[in-house]
């Protein structure tokens, strides 16, 4: 079973991915571009959001195939930010999200939580704009998602309920 956070700058995908892979003992996978950013000290361009889907679709394809694996993030991200920020897609971009395959998605939505200062953040103020695209994006993709609102704890076992749900109906925790 493979599962996605996936969502806006700051609105909680580390800390409640990772608190999810805890809750089921779970395989649990980084967000990529943070340490290509923090390698480049936070500058990029263009043709790196390429270089950094690439090596993420690495790590998504180095991994056991049974088990819960849990993502801090996925390619639909790179598609967002390559189109927010530079209103363009690379071919390559396009085609890791059309090939990329999750059980379910969960959005994490802004609402409700604070903007945290990072020096590898850039859009406090275009969180809900960017929230709106990702809607947009999901529903083209036409997958299984969730939006998750509310507080941590709420977000949480919103997330739990559902990969247990999931499992149930696939017979228990499963690819």
């Amino acid at each position: 079973m493979k599962i996605a956070f996936t969502g806006p700058e700051s609105s909680g995908k580390t800390s409640l991915s990772k608190a999810v892979a805890e809750h089921f003992d779970a395989q649990w996978f980084p967000e990529y571009a943070r340490e290509y950013l923090l390698n480049s000290g936070g500058e990029y361009a263009y043709h790196d959001i390429d270089k950094i889907g690439v090596e993420q679709q690495k790590i998504r394809e180095s991994t056991e195939l049974s088990g819960i694996k849990i993502y801090d993030t996925d390619n639909i991200v790179l598609y967002i930010w390559s189109t927010f920020k530079y209103n363009k897609v690379s071919e390559n971009i396009k085609a890791l999200v059309q090939n990329q395959h999750f059980t379910h998605y969960f959005l994490c939505s802004p609402e409700g939580i604070p903007w945290e200062e990072d020096p590898l953040r850039e859009s406090p103020n275009q969180r809900a704009e960017l929230l709106d695209l990702y809607v947009a994006k999901l529903r083209n993709k036409n997958v299984d998602f969730t939006i998750l609102k509310g507080g941590f704890k709420q977000r949480k076992q919103e997330a739990i309920a559902i990969i247990e749900e999931i499992s149930l109906s696939k017979g228990g925790f499963c690819v």
